[in-house]
């Protein structure tokens, strides 16, 4: 009997203490419980909002007139310099005339003896003694030897070889003692007007399509003319100090690249842009009344992207539910919503990598401007 009583003791000292443990653990507070986490949430705004598409350029002043020689003949001086500023009339280069001057000297002799010829004549048909025919001979062969005297000492002056317009003398490829002709494949130098230049962009159909009929106007004339200025980034990243605009479009593709050109116009006072220099144009396109969200908001699942809202579910509580959206556009920080999501709903503005479809959150409401930072210079 007392070995029975001894091995029953252990045995209900065992249940006893089990017993409290479970009713501790049933008597516990639920704030113990795991709790949701805190995450800041914002309203999804409407916005204007301008983004930038980007094209490859090349700088032309709004004059380049080719300085080529009229006549042959042996560069014996060049006044100019590349890079130098002429004026239109300016004398830049001189050719070897010597033996055209001999020929001019020769066909002005012609001029003196036809003339007198004709001034001989002029008596004796007066006085009946010769026929006119003779005297109107006589004034065609006059006329005929001006003509040639005039010719040699036109090409005399051509030998003068002067700049066009007002602008920058650009590469001088012939040197003094070099032999130029009207048949030089290449001109002897260019001559640039810069004080405005031109940019020259393409884009391809597609871009051309959407970049068209978006623009504000109805006539392609009205919309180049109500077209935003556009910038001009430079060869080092820097962009240009004057804003440009965009003054012609093409009106045909062209058949090599399937592109259709542009024109923008710079201002150039400076100085700073010189014929032939390349960069790139900075194209805006204004969004107006659009629904923006943060980059940082999103997430990529299959190709298609995600923003997680905030939904109460049966007990109020609020959960995180992972919603698609469509994009047709985006800032350097910004993405902007075609379709999607609405104008005030809310969203989960940061610690998008820790949640999972249906998760329990507590939302913290912040700040739009100060998530999307910087948000000031993509706004108007």
């Amino acid at each position: 009997m007392k070995t029975i009583t001894k091995n029953i003791l252990p045995l209900l000292l065992l249940f006893i203490i089990t017993s409290c443990s479970d009713e501790k653990a049933s008597q516990q507070p639920a704030s113990a419980q795991p709790r949701a986490m805190a995450l800041p949430v914002i309203e999804v705004p409407s916005r204007t909002v301008t983004t930038f598409t980007t094209f490859p350029t090349r700088i032309e002043g709004i004059v380049n007139s080719e300085v080529r020689a009229k006549i042959s003949g042996y560069i014996t001086e060049v006044l100019v310099d590349e890079g130098q500023k002429v004026r239109k009339g300016q004398t830049l280069f001189k050719l070897e005339t010597q033996a055209m001057n001999q020929d001019a000297a020769a066909a002005k002799a012609n001029v003196n003896a036809a003339q007198v010829e004709v001034d001989k004549l002029g008596p004796l048909v007066e006085k009946n003694i010769i026929s006119s025919v003779q005297l109107e001979t006589a004034k065609a062969k006059l006329q005929q030897a001006k003509s040639g005297y005039n010719s040699i000492v036109s090409n005399i002056g051509y030998g003068t070889i002067k700049s066009p317009v007002d602008g920058y003398v650009g590469e001088i490829r012939l040197r003094k003692g070099s032999l130029v002709s009207p048949n030089n494949q290449n001109p002897i130098t260019t001559v640039s007007d810069i004080s405005n230049v031109y940019a020259y962009f393409s884009m391809n159909e597609s871009a051309y399509l959407d970049f068209i009929q978006n623009a504000k106007g109805s006539t392609k004339e009205e919309k180049i003319n109500q077209l935003p200025e556009v910038t001009l980034l430079l060869a080092n990243g820097s962009e240009y100090e004057t804003k440009g605009k965009i003054e012609t479009i093409n009106s045909q593709v062209n058949k090599q690249t399937g592109t259709i050109s542009f024109r923008a116009q710079f201002n150039n006072e400076s100085g700073i842009l010189n014929n032939g220099n390349s960069g790139t144009i900075k194209v805006p396109t204004v969004f107006e009344d659009v629904l923006v969200v943060p980059q940082t908001t999103t997430f990529e699942n299959q190709n298609s992207q995600f923003v997680y809202t905030v939904k109460k579910d049966s007990s109020d509580a609020a959960v995180a539910i992972a919603k698609a959206i469509n994009i047709k556009g985006k800032t350097a920080n910004l993405y902007i919503i075609e379709s999607g999501l609405e104008q005030g709903e809310t969203i989960i503005a940061n610690g998008i990598g820790k949640l999972r479809d249906g998760m329990a959150i507590q939302p913290e409401v912040s700040d739009f401007d100060s998530v999307a930072q910087p948000i000031k210079s993509e706004f108007q």
